[in-house]
């Protein structure tokens, strides 16, 4: 049995991507796994400031929620994000997130699978490009851990469109095989 965390960083709920998340939770249960989701509706999560105190506490000093959110992906064995895709990019709030998370960089993690669940109204393969892009460049920041999986869930656009799609059972399956 695997701990697993999954994020959904869209601030819609019943969101397409938040709706992949939760078929990848589904998934993940059904195959035994101890699943938390954590949604960043409602969550209160400011910018970086550069102080890079972080280094030396091991803690962001902004007493907000990700303080909270970083000790529970600490403890994760498996880490899946779920996002919007915006102007070929991740969520601005994941991206102020994984930001933020740069306190974890000198400290012992348990996560060694990353996911990427993302969707968006463009249906070509390379509008997820640089969302990947920009996660790995977060992955390669912890060498213990590696992109085990995306999946992208193109041309939905409006809220729910992606209800019936068969990309919410490829997220099911994706989730069941952590």
């Amino acid at each position: 049995m695997k701990k697993v965390i999954v994020i959904s960083t869209s601030l819609r709920p019943g969101s397409n991507s938040d709706m992949l998340a939760d078929k990848f939770v589904e998934g993940a249960k059904a195959a035994g796994n101890d699943v938390e989701k954590i949604s960043l509706v409602g969550k209160n999560i400011q910018f970086c400031k550069g102080c890079l105190a972080c280094q030396k506490l091991g803690r962001c000093v902004i007493n907000d929620d990700v303080n909270d959110i970083m000790a529970r992906v600490l403890k994760a064995d498996v880490i899946a994000w779920a996002t919007p895709i915006y102007y070929y990019e991740m969520s601005g709030q994941m991206k102020t997130l994984i930001d933020r998370m740069n306190a974890m960089y000198p400290l012992d993690y348990q996560f060694r699978d990353v996911y990427l669940l993302t969707t968006a109204a463009e249906a070509e393969e390379h509008v997820c490009k640089r969302t990947e892009t920009g996660l790995t460049g977060w992955i390669d920041c912890y060498p213990k851990s590696r992109l085990a999986g995306h999946l992208f869930c193109g041309g939905v656009g409006a809220p729910r469109e992606i209800d019936g799609n068969d990309k919410l059972q490829a997220a099911y399956d994706l989730g069941k095989a952590v």
